[in-house]
């Protein structure tokens, strides 16, 4: 597969029926689904599951979405999703990238971008990156 940058996170997608809209491709919603999916999946990937979250009494929350539809998805589809980490300024935020692509065709069908913002669980108050996740986050940018 050819991605936009190296090294990618990537899992496997099969499109269900369930994912198909009265247009008969894909919904965007479904995308943002997956968007979420690969983020948590790459997190958990990198040593930061939901439970040190709340060990850290931290939460990285979605800030700002972007999504660039570039071409529709059809039930059963096979679809690899790939993230990186593109930046993390090492005190309230990080962004992820992802590309979407069919399989059979090697189409990208999706580029997306999302920013991230540090808060304690327990408040939802902005706070700083705990040191683990500057040091695990920082560590896996690749440089776009």
């Amino acid at each position: 597969m050819e991605w936009a940058l190296p090294d990618p996170f990537v899992i496997d997608i099969r499109v269900a029926d369930e994912a198909i809209d009265a247009y008969q491709h894909v919904n965007n919603s479904e995308y943002l689904r997956w968007v979420e999916q690969i983020s948590w999946a790459h997190s958990v990937a990198l040593g930061l599951s939901l439970e040190r979250y709340q060990e850290l009494d931290r939460a990285m929350v979605v800030h700002r979405h972007e999504l660039d539809y570039l071409a529709p998805a059809f039930a059963g589809d096979e679809l690899q999703l790939a993230t990186w980490i593109v930046d993390c300024d090492e005190r309230f935020s990080l962004t992820r990238r992802f590309q979407l692509v069919r399989v059979n065709d090697a189409k990208t069908l999706l580029y997306a971008r999302t920013r991230f913002a540090c808060v304690a669980l327990t408040s939802g108050r902005p706070k700083r990156l705990p040191e683990e996740y500057r040091r695990i986050y920082g560590g896996a940018v690749i440089v776009e």
